[in-house]
């Protein structure tokens, strides 16, 4: 709803959001059982209980417990009830409704309309329904105290629930286990117990009780069908949907639901206990920011002693964001930029790679000049490679008819998307295709894409392809393809010999080449010092950050000149 990316974890969801992970997790409270089955030890309660009894012998009783609240669907129940004994003539005389009304919390214009409709409504059915000694509409206008209701839900033989909005409302968990509990009129054994359900559909406790109607309380003619299933129901049927309510009311009991909660809690604080949160920005823009303790600016001084002792190196690097600012009018790399790559290039001990989402034709374009013969080209995310040798030439890491097999059925949607979102556009790529929306709607532009993503997720289920929904972006790629992979032939191109790894980028996408590198920093066989860099102090799987592309290039200038250095030693 919110187009969050999120993962399921143990039963829950995990959201990453600034740099913490947020859980959700639907956890349904219960009922202290053991208070109220010890209720049936109190004398009040066998007293009211026998009273009960004896005042609706021989009849079928429906027992609803609800405060005058126009949510609570009081009325909804009484239609249809009406409904009911208007349609089934034969139950008159042998069906009861008691309606306890628990007093308002408050007093408003709505409050006294909806008691005085509760009245019309059981004075009109007793009226048309009811005879010497018998009325079909108990109505109860006061507060019950616990005993008198456990000595209800003892005697009911079904309670109902219609709210038309509601929270958790644990009064049914009340019921199956005061029904559990109850004396056998007759001693039968527990098996045979009893108990009945009609719950809202809008009710937090309906989804847990499997056995019980659901209704829509809206639909009169549909409680009044459920009211006829329930009471026509066989014992048999009836005792099975018990003894199934029971087992899940006398294991999710308050107790267990704390438990849970805490546990859960604790799981989660023991993801986040290592973070250091940060307050940044102002106003609206205002927002928490988790971030690793050992996370820090990369320190030049420190990254160039390092370089200056290491004989083998991998220098991967990210173009937008990274060596050009995102929000820069042109694209092209500037003279800067390639004599510091060239200048790196110039170092045998480097392997220098750039690994992009831009098509090669671009990078062949951009990077082409003889100065930049051994820079290594990584395009469309890692779909096609050039290693970093004179000459070499571009690879695939998949086939381009495993690409054209699933085009014609995205373009079209995208088309569809396209034309209702103003703004967007569709990018197409040899490998992949982008839906851009940073120039729509944010709002809208959002919405749209997470729509999106949800319609080619189900379209393309039997195709060998990804859908990654990015900031402002929605791209559609082959499986198995992303900046990892990349930083993996990287990786093996160097060799075993590698004793140095400097990377760095600056969004989602980058994360990956992280997560790869993370690994070379603990890897026994091939001991090197690991430099994984994101541009801007934000949360990420590097250790270290830069400001902006400009002290990007500043830390990469150093570097060359520390190579032209040991050059001239040499």
């Amino acid at each position: 709803m919110l187009g969050l990316e999120f993962q399921s974890k143990r039963g829950s969801i995990a959201i990453e959001y600034f740099g913490r992970t947020v859980s959700l997790k639907i956890m349904p409270t219960g009922v202290k059982v053991e208070r109220l089955t010890g209720g049936f030890e109190w004398p009040e309660t066998m007293w009211r209980r026998g009273e009960i009894l004896h005042e609706f012998e021989g009849k079928t009783v429906l027992v609803g417990v609800d405060d005058i609240d126009p949510f609570k669907g009081i009325e909804l129940k009484l239609q249809a009830y009406h409904l009911l004994l208007k349609l089934h003539n034969e139950w008159q005389g042998k069906v009861v409704l008691v309606q306890i009304a628990n007093p308002a919390r408050s007093t408003s214009k709505d409050i006294s309309e909806l008691q005085s409709t509760i009245h019309t409504l059981v004075e009109t059915i007793n009226t048309e329904f009811g005879s010497e000694g018998y009325k079909p509409v108990m109505l109860l206008e006061r507060s019950v105290p616990l005993h008198e209701r456990i000595a209800f839900y003892s005697c009911a033989d079904c309670v109902v629930v219609t709210a038309t909005r509601d929270g958790m409302n644990l009064m049914p968990y009340e019921y199956i286990a005061c029904r559990e509990a109850a004396p056998q009129k007759d001693g039968g054994e527990r098996s045979m117990k009893q108990s009945m359900l009609i719950v809202s559909e809008f009710v937090g406790c309906s989804p847990s009780l499997s056995g019980a109607l659901r209704v829509n309380p809206w639909n009169v003619a549909h409680i009044a069908d459920s009211y006829y299933q329930a009471i026509t129901m066989s014992p048999h049927e009836r005792a099975v949907r018990h003894e199934k309510h029971w087992r899940y009311v006398q294991h999710h009991t308050a107790a267990f639901w704390a438990e849970s909660y805490f546990n859960e809690l604790k799981r989660v604080c023991d993801l986040n206990s290592r973070l250091r949160c940060y307050g940044l920005g102002f106003g609206l823009g205002f927002r928490v920011v988790a971030l690793d303790p050992d996370f820090r600016k990369l320190e030049i001084d420190s990254l160039v002693s390092a370089y200056s002792r290491t004989k083998n190196r991998a220098i991967m690097l990210d173009y937008d964001g990274t060596l050009t600012p995102s929000s820069s009018l042109t694209t092209v790399p500037n003279p800067e930029i390639t004599n510091i790559l060239a200048a790196l290039c110039a170092d045998n001990a480097n392997k220098v790679f750039i690994i992009s989402g831009r098509p090669r034709s671009e990078l062949d374009s951009w990077f082409g000049a003889d100065s930049l013969s051994e820079l290594g080209l990584v395009a469309e995310n890692g779909f096609f490679y050039k290693s970093a040798e004179s000459g070499s030439q571009w690879t695939t890491h998949g086939t381009e008819s495993d690409v054209f097999s699933w085009q014609s059925i995205v373009l079209p949607i995208l088309q569809l998307y396209t034309e209702s979102t103003d703004g967007s556009y569709i990018q197409e790529k040899e490998s992949a295709i982008v839906w851009h929306f940073e120039d729509a709607d944010p709002d809208f532009g959002n919405w749209q894409s997470k729509e999106l993503v949800d319609h080619l997720e189900s379209v393309l289920v039997n195709e060998s392809v990804q859908v990654v929904k990015c900031p402002t972006t929605v791209e559609i790629k082959p499986q198995g393809v992303n900046k990892r992979k990349s930083v993996e032939s990287v990786l093996m191109e160097v060799g075993s010999g590698l004793d140095f790894v400097l990377c760095m980028g600056d969004d989602r996408s980058d994360e990956d080449m992280f997560a790869c590198v993370e690994n070379v920093s603990f890897s026994p066989h091939m001991p090197a010092e690991v430099f994984a860099c994101t541009v801007g102090q934000k949360p990420s799987r590097a250790r270290f950050y830069l400001n902006d592309t400009n002290e990007v290039l500043d830390t990469l200038q150093a570097l060359s000149m520390q190579s032209a250095q040991q050059s001239r030693k040499e």
